[in-house]
């Protein structure tokens, strides 16, 4: 096991260091100059190439590509352009905030996403299956910005006009009200992928010989689908669920922007438009190490729900 850990924890540099060429290439080769941007409108030439110099933007590609993983091998992603800020520091001070809303918004779709999709494959072809795949469509169809601004309308404006007060904060951080809204808008969505896997896999599950062995033997109901087919239904269901995981620290963007939420991704967002590359570059590196160790937790998850697994890491 500490073996094939390792392995994984040595396969992730070549990961990272893809992931940060692509970004910075990317950033290279778009259209405009940072320096322009950090300059007041009726700079000069001299200043701007006095900034551009500065900044280190006058070297080619590779040695500002090779200048970044100089400085990334002691831990440094260097200033920020547009703030003078470490980029250590910005991602930190940011992190918290994104973490706590991905971290909200999974248990939020794990708590309605494996719920419906048990009871659709137990009720297969009934009232409560039909109405679990039609919200889940709905919940896949719906832009989290659509959503966000008509939880924002319905708890805090509409009800503060009927009512007198706010029910919700519609923007803000640091109370658990805060929290609410954004995490519903962000786990919507993937509580309909997880409740399609799940009840996919319970379907698949449920067919086996040795549930109908299980039910012949008078089991009650809870345990043949809670102790005997949830736990072998499982395994796509984690796959799914360290995905959406990814997914929601890079998809939280659009709504840190609706709710106000300070997370790295509206800090991302000021980045890519001034063209601060130090902060692009940081933010994607974080997300690609988050992303490649919470992927690295599912595969070692797989061999506590399935211990045939654990040959694998011999």
């Amino acid at each position: 096991m500490i073996r094939y850990i390792f392995k994984r924890l040595i396969s992730l540099i070549p990961v990272l260091l893809g992931a940060t060429f692509i970004v910075f290439a990317i950033m290279f080769f778009t259209p405009g100059d940072p320096a322009t941007l950090m300059l007041p409108q009726d700079a000069t030439a001299a200043d701007i190439e006095m900034m551009r110099e500065f900044l280190g933007l006058n070297e080619p590609f590779l040695v500002q590509y090779r200048d970044f993983l100089f400085r990334l091998a002691q831990g440094d992603l260097g200033n920020s352009f547009r703030t003078g800020q470490s980029v250590v520091g910005l991602i930190l001070s940011r992190l918290p905030a994104t973490m706590q809303l991905a971290t909200a918004s999974l248990v939020v779709a794990i708590m309605i996403g494996l719920i419906a999709g048990i009871i659709a494959a137990v009720r297969q072809y009934t009232v409560w299956d039909g109405g679990a795949m039609v919200t889940a469509l709905l919940g896949v169809s719906m832009p989290n910005f659509w959503l966000g601004l008509m939880l924002i309308l319905f708890f805090a404006v509409f009800w503060a006009n009927r009512f007198g007060y706010t029910l919700l904060p519609a923007s803000g951080y640091g109370t658990l009200q805060h929290m609410i809204m954004p995490a519903v808008v962000l786990g919507t969505a993937h509580a309909a992928f997880i409740t399609r896997i799940t009840r996919s896999s319970m379907l698949e599950v449920l067919r086996q010989d040795y549930i109908r062995m299980a039910k012949a033997k008078g089991l009650s109901p809870f345990k043949v689908v809670f102790v005997h087919a949830l736990r072998n239904a499982l395994m796509p269901v984690v796959t799914i669920i360290g995905l959406r995981f990814g997914v929601l620290l890079g998809g939280s963007v659009v709504t840190e922007r609706i709710f106000a939420w300070p997370g790295i991704g509206r800090l991302l967002i000021d980045a890519v438009r001034a063209q601060d590359y130090n902060v692009v570059q940081g933010i994607i590196l974080t997300y690609a190490i988050i992303f490649s160790l919470v992927t690295l937790g599912v595969d070692l998850l797989y061999a506590f729900i399935d211990p045939r697994v654990k040959v694998r890491y011999r």
